[in-house]
């Protein structure tokens, strides 16, 4: 491993220049410099950032190079190339914190950026706070969409000061370790740093490190990480490419290490967090996905989780919300995978639990032949809580209009008396609200009279989401769908719909604005019914050149 620049030439530290900024990358030549250029510019020279350290992981498309160059004139950026690929991320960030010198560090990975400020208001926040750990809100940026997600917003609305994390151990759902600010001194005390080579998800060990020797800690609801997903990325990144079942093998391991961590420190409680944030996050985003693989993935899948959720406690499994839950106990009873579509649409945020309805004893399960998979709560769940399903099925035969029926839910909504249903649609690049179309709800007897159910039909203004951002889209927009439905008692509830049906197919309309306009209806991968949206001749021309070349 050598360095572009002496460490010994590094800048002076001055009371405000107090934090390295460590940058990783690896054939990200692309991105890299846009990442350590919101690095370096986290505040001017000599405030803030004392230095930025990139590490190149012995890139080989160039990425060496545009550092070095960007090096050239900017005595804060230090870049160190390893000789070899470490084959993960853990390494060449302990290169780095072994490479900084400023009093505290933040990490940056070389496809996202920070936010102008970011740097400086964790500081401060640690600062006032006498914090050695200060984090800030992130977002997930879709790319090209723009479209931002915030990462666990419920940590992140407000500023808190946690004397330890064993007082609150819902810090454990943020496993990123980006969106974070930590004193050198504090690190090293403890001896803190990532697994080496090719770990997987190194950040969950990390961050349980950090955790289990119980620093002061201090959240802010300022943005301080960008984090990008580019899904359509020849390179997908570790967190998106998960067509491999060894992804979710190195999910459970980084998982268990960290559970293990916290017991080994003694942090019962934060070891029970864990466990049941990986039931309502980690499984349920894999279940959702999971009848997109292959058979072989599925068994083994199956198998890996089944053996790792054998080992929760029966106090993890009820800690867990009712869906993540029901998805777990269904896996543990079950010896082979089955359900596919049932498991994913009740994985879906927010989740749909589909017919048919079984009871064993008066009481909700998941079907008849696993009586010992009880729909605990089912009675219990406040109505806007139920996993409620909506079919949604577009007609072939005329543009915009949606057949609709609501399925009761062993009696819940047949107490409170459905009434009338709106359906809303926003725009999912920027979470505009689009029109909203009302139809009355009839009662309407259910396929195999078993359960009640409701029915409507709505006829959407689709020349109008068109209008609605005021340009042509050329390149197909999607829109989300949700369902409000009232009830006759005041209660009601919102949900997605579920797509089905032969109409999920594109459509050409005429534009009085546009000329033309290209709607397709199409399931999410979690089922949900949504709507690509294209306006104009050239969305003809350019949709009609991709089949050709397809």
């Amino acid at each position: 491993m050598k360095e572009a620049l002496d460490p010994l030439t590094g800048p002076t530290i001055t009371p405000s220049a107090q934090v390295s900024i460590i940058v990783i990358a690896f054939n990200d030549a692309g991105h890299v410099c846009d990442a350590v250029r919101s690095a370096l510019a986290q505040g001017p020279p000599g405030e803030t950032v004392t230095e930025v350290i990139a590490v190149n992981d012995a890139s080989t498309d160039g990425t060496g190079a545009a550092l070095d160059a960007l090096a050239h004139g900017e005595p804060r950026l230090r870049v160190i190339h390893r000789d070899t690929n470490s084959g993960g991320c853990g390494t060449p960030r302990n290169d780095g914190l072994r490479a900084a010198t400023g009093r505290f560090v933040m990490f940056l990975d070389s496809d996202d950026v920070l936010p102008p400020g970011a740097a400086r208001a964790l500081l401060a926040a640690a600062g006032e706070h006498d914090a050695p750990v200060a984090a800030g809100a992130c977002v997930r940026r879709e790319l090209p969409a723009h479209r931002d997600v915030p990462w666990q917003p419920g940590l992140y609305r407000e500023t808190a000061v946690h004397s330890s994390p064993e007082a609150a151990p819902q810090l454990v759902r943020d496993t990123l370790c980006v969106n974070k600010l930590y004193e050198r001194a504090f690190l090293d005390k403890h001896a803190i740093t990532f697994p080496e080579g090719r770990f997987t998800y190194e950040d969950f060990v990390f961050t349980a490190r950090v955790l289990a020797a119980a620093p002061r800690l201090v959240t802010i609801p300022d943005q301080v990480y960008i984090w990008h997903v580019r899904r359509s990325a020849a390179r997908q990144s570790i967190s998106l490419d998960r067509n491999d079942v060894a992804n979710w093998q190195a999910r459970i391991a980084a998982h268990r290490a960290g559970v293990q961590i916290f017991l080994d420190a003694g942090h019962k409680a934060l070891a029970h967090a864990a466990a049941t944030k990986f039931l309502d996050h980690d499984l349920r985003m894999y279940v959702r996905e999971l009848h997109t693989r292959g058979a072989d993935y599925r068994a083994e899948w199956w198998r890996l989780t089944r053996d790792y959720l054998a080992g929760f406690d029966e106090t993890d499994l009820r800690a867990a919300r009712a869906p993540a839950r029901w998805l777990a106990r269904v896996v543990l009873a079950s010896p082979a995978p089955r359900d596919l579509e049932r498991l994913t649409q009740l994985a879906a945020r927010p989740g749909r639990l589909l017919p048919p309805y079984a009871e064993a004893g008066g009481r909700a399960v998941w079907s008849a032949d696993l009586p010992e998979v009880v729909l605990d709560a089912m009675g219990t769940k406040p109505m806007h809580r139920l996993p409620v399903t909506i079919d949604a099925e577009p007609s072939p035969g005329g543009p915009g209009v949606l057949r609709l029926r609501v399925h009761d839910l062993y009696g819940r909504l047949a107490a409170s008396g459905p009434e009338s249903i709106d359906i809303e649609l926003r725009r999912r690049r920027d979470d505009r609200r689009g029109p909203v179309h009302t139809a009355a709800l009839t009662p309407a007897p259910a396929a195999g009279g078993s359960q009640a159910c409701w029915t409507a039909e709505v006829v959407l203004d689709l020349a109008a989401l068109a209008d609605r951002g005021g340009r042509h889209c050329a390149d197909p927009e999607p829109w989300d769908l949700m369902a409000q439905v009232r009830c006759a008692d005041g209660a009601g509830f919102r949900a997605s719909l579920r797509a089905l049906g032969p109409g999920l197919r594109r459509q050409v309309l005429p534009s009085r604005r546009h000329a033309v306009l290209l709607v397709q209806p199409y399931a999410t991968t979690g089922g949900a019914l949504s709507l690509r949206v294209a306006s104009g001749l050239r969305s003809v021309w350019r949709i009609a050149a991709r089949r050709l070349r397809g």
